[in-house]
């Protein structure tokens, strides 16, 4: 005789109760052993346009009201989405940075060309203690990326003991000179970015051995224990990732330490010849963006099930630190700078890759969207004293529920969004209880224009009440301006009810919604 969890049941007799045959469906499972690592919600902030100086950086005399040089704004705004952990100094930018030309009195710091990036003077005015003041006064953990492609073994040892030794040795004392007496506790080190490219157009073969050469000169001083992670290759060069791997695959674990992370980066793009704009948009262009999307969580489960084949134990952490979508600059903006409005089809989006990662949470530990202000999909644009905040701003804030929480596994049967000869699941989620035994879900409509419709059920929690939050709008191309700063923002959402144990969601077209639900385990 064929049996049925008591969820399921549930499910099947509420879905004929309310006679919609035609709707998704989501069973949530009991809450499993993995915590989503809270650094899924990561940023990046490289020296690229505006994203240091005008965006993060405006100088103690700046009239733009600052704490030691650094927006207040931009900080209560990182410190309300609880920001984690900060990747910098890039990017391709890391791999021409050289960290010693960036501290000690300002006016005494080597200027450098900003090749990777419009050509510019940068005058390394915001340097290590600047970003690690940064980081202090948003609560988030710092990410280092060291410069493999055009530095050395020793520069890169020198960082880490100019930040993290408090012994007698030349680099504490030089961080002593420069004003900061005790070490930083700083865990986080990319060995390289993109070395196949940018970082210094390495073949697998050939980074493999120069991360084995890095990793064993960097070592801990003091209380620091570094989490060193590895450039990976291109998002479908599974073979990089093999390579890597296989390096550091052993029977007696001698080689743990030296490897913590796996680097993938992935840039959602349709077509790198032509991007297009990022507000004005048709449905065909929409459904592209959002697939391209979706095709992270493949790349997410193939890289994972090679790093699963040497690493049973889940060890090493999949560090997702460059990723989101990348439109045309806004026009009349510098090329270089890279920076490009936000819309309700970024926030869309933004919240696919945050379920996926959720949802992969047992591999990805984290994960930093590129990048954090006037770069890119950047939660936050900056004019002069102003500051808005994005619809992928928004999202973030939304899905902090999901910090340290425990994942709740899903079985989503969600209806196709058809264009065309494609077909895209039309609902998206993912789910988590945190400490206090409350349940969230996150829900995406990704349909341009048609409501959908979910029925959930629980296999061992009973709902009690439902309350949530929704980031939608009457435009799909509706983005936060200085003009209007609040066109898009989260409101109280009412389209949920229970029934029988069951939450009936209506999700509104192109919409983002995550619920709360209070009840008790059974």
């Amino acid at each position: 005789m064929k049996t049925i969890s008591l969820g399921v049941w549930i499910l099947s007799m509420a879905i004929q109760a309310f006679g919609q045959r035609n709707e998704s469906t989501l069973v949530v499972s009991a809450p499993d052993s993995t915590i989503i690592n809270k650094n899924i919600y990561g940023h990046f902030a490289e020296h690229l346009g505006r994203c240091i100086y005008g965006g993060i950086w405006v100088g103690e005399n700046s009239s733009i009201p600052n704490t030691r040089g650094i927006r207040n704004d931009v900080v209560a705004a990182l410190k309300r989405i609880q920001a984690p952990v900060v990747r910098w100094p890039g990017g391709c930018f890391a791999d021409e940075y050289h960290w010693m030309d960036g501290i000690g009195p300002r006016e005494q710091r080597a200027k450098m060309v900003n090749t990777h990036w419009g050509g510019v003077v940068e005058d390394n005015g915001f340097g290590t203690h600047e970003f690690m003041d940064f980081c202090e006064q948003i609560d988030a953990e710092p990410y280092f990326c060291g410069n493999v492609g055009s530095g050395t073994v020793k520069e890169m040892s020198d960082w880490i003991q100019y930040l993290t030794s408090n012994d007698e040795t030349p680099m504490a004392a030089l961080r002593k000179k420069n004003g900061r007496e005790k070490p930083w506790n700083v865990k986080y080190w990319a060995v390289g970015n993109e070395t196949w490219g940018c970082g210094g157009l390495m073949s697998a073969e050939h980074y493999t051995n120069e991360m084995a050469r890095y990793s064993y000169a960097l070592k801990n001083y003091g209380e620091a224990r570094l989490y060193k992670v590895a450039s990976g290759g291109l998002p479908w060069d599974y073979e990089w990732t093999e390579s890597i791997m296989k390096k550091w695959s052993t029977s007696d674990g001698w080689l743990q330490g030296f490897l913590s992370g796996y680097s993938l980066h992935y840039y959602a793009v349709p077509d790198w010849n032509k991007k297009g704009s990022a507000t004005e948009f048709t449905e065909a262009d929409w459904f592209a963006s959002v697939s391209k999307n979706l095709e992270i969580e493949e790349i997410v489960r193939k890289h994972a099930a090679i790093m699963d084949k040497y690493d049973p134990d889940k060890r090493i952490g999949m560090i997702v630190d460059e990723w989101g979508n990348w439109f045309d600059v806004e026009q009349g903006t510098n090329p270089a700078f890279l920076y490009q409005q936000n819309t309700m089809r970024d926030a869309v989006t933004a919240a696919l890759n945050l379920n996926i990662f959720n949802n992969h949470a047992d591999r990805v530990r984290m994960a930093n969207i590129a990048q954090l202000v006037n770069v890119l999909q950047a939660l936050i644009l900056t004019d002069g004293p102003n500051m808005i905040l994005t619809p992928t701003y928004h999202v973030f804030d939304l899905f902090k529920v999901h910090q340290k929480a425990r994942l709740l596994p899903t079985k989503l049967e969600s209806r196709g969004y058809t264009l065309g000869d494609r077909s895209i699941p039309a609902v998206n989620c993912s789910a988590s209880m945190d400490e206090s035994g409350k349940v969230h879900i996150s829900f995406v409509n990704t349909h341009f224009k048609e409501t959908q419709t979910v029925a959930c059920s629980f296999e061992r929690f009973i709902p009690r009440t439902v309350s949530g939050r929704i980031l939608v709008s009457s435009s799909v191309v509706a983005h936060n301006t200085f003009e209007q700063p609040n066109a898009v923002t989260p409101q109280n959402f009412s389209g949920a009810r229970i029934s029988d144990r069951v939450i009936q969601v209506t999700l509104p077209p192109a919409s983002v919604v995550v619920l709360e639900l209070e009840g008790s385990n059974r």
